[in-house]
């Protein structure tokens, strides 16, 4: 294993939902966390892991000829071992192939700079994962280099030590963190780790002089996160940490489900299971409204207000299309001539 290196599962670009702008969102692989609804289930464990594209596939069986001892053919390759550097190769299509790769710390800067022409125009760097923390260390020296150069965020669980929370944030202007569940045994029970680590971290953020880059959020499950009296304890208590608190309700997003066939983690979200309606999330914004919490994003507030949550997808869409706006084209292209 090579642990010198970040281990990446994606790098996504142009991202609008990962902070503030155009963004390069990096995906981490590992993470502490097992829940149920995982929207990448394919960052969950921290090793790099070979992988099957049926789609792909020919059939030819190079993989089994060349990779003896390391893949047999069951009417599709299965993998006996994880290094398969030498497989590889021989497949004519790529249809196996491992789920992340290694960076070193000069090359993953390296690969997010090359969209530095439009950092400018108001977006920058977001870590994700998996969790971003479980690369310990060497997240702190990605986001220390970073920051001297691009606004920086974070998508956390808040799964992970004081210390390195207290270590990363002088780096971060900006840091996206959830609370899913507000009881501990149901959280457990959910996610197979307890909430009081989190919500000791949670403590110390919204308390300290990194608060007002803090924005909670909680996604909303069927039969796991989504009902009424999780939203307003979970809402009550960031309100008595800081009444000032940034808080966002995430709606259910059933496309995960089809990620699964490539791990080996069962969905635990039921098959008839879609998205919450309008109507159903202005009732959760409501109930967070009425527990005192004010500060949330301006299109929700303005939804609450008016009713019209017809309006709200446009205005998203809107943002969009405003930090394209912003962007000197003209200056890019003849950069790159």
């Amino acid at each position: 294993m090579i642990t010198s290196k970040y281990l990446v599962f994606d790098i996504k670009r142009f991202a609008v939902h990962d902070g503030e702008g155009l963004r390069t969102t990096i995906f981490f692989k590992g993470c502490p966390l097992r829940c149920r609804w995982c929207q990448n289930p394919e960052g969950l464990l921290p090793q790099r892991k070979p992988i099957y594209l049926e789609n792909k596939c020919m059939h030819c069986r190079n993989c089994e000829k060349q990779g003896a001892g390391k893949i047999v053919y069951q009417d599709r390759p299965v993998f006996i071992e994880d290094d398969l550097d030498e497989v590889f190769k021989y497949c004519p299509t790529d249809a196996i192939q491992y789920d992340s790769s290694y960076y070193s710390l000069e090359e993953l800067v390296d690969k997010v700079m090359e969209d530095e022409v439009f950092f400018k125009y108001g977006g920058g760097v977001t870590v994700s994962g998996g969790e971003p923390f479980m690369q310990q260390k060497k997240l702190i020296q990605l986001l220390e280099e970073l920051h001297t150069k691009v606004h920086t965020a974070i998508e956390t669980s808040l799964y992970t030590s004081l210390d390195l929370v207290k270590q990363a944030a002088p780096y971060l202007d900006q840091i996206y963190c959830d609370l899913k569940i507000e009881d501990d045994k149901a959280h457990l029970e959910a996610t197979g780790v307890s909430n009081t680590i989190i919500k000791e971290n949670l403590s110390y953020l919204l308390t300290s002089e990194h608060k007002d880059k803090v924005i909670v959020r909680t996604p909303l499950i069927p039969g796991y996160t989504g009902d009424d009296d999780n939203i307003k304890s979970i809402a009550s208590y960031l309100y008595s940490l800081y009444p000032e608190v940034r808080y966002e309700l995430l709606n259910y997003n059933p496309l995960a489900s089809a990620k699964y066939d490539l791990t080996e983690f069962e969905y635990g979200v039921k098959e008839d299971a879609v998205a919450y309606s309008q109507e159903e999330l202005s009732h959760y914004y409501q109930i967070v409204s009425d527990s005192g919490i004010k500060n949330i994003a301006d299109e929700i507030r303005k939804a609450i207000e008016t009713g019209d949550w017809e309006g709200l997808g446009e205005t998203i869409r809107d943002k969009i299309i405003g930090a394209l706006e912003k962007i000197d084209w003209d200056s890019i292209y003849k950069k790159g001539e």
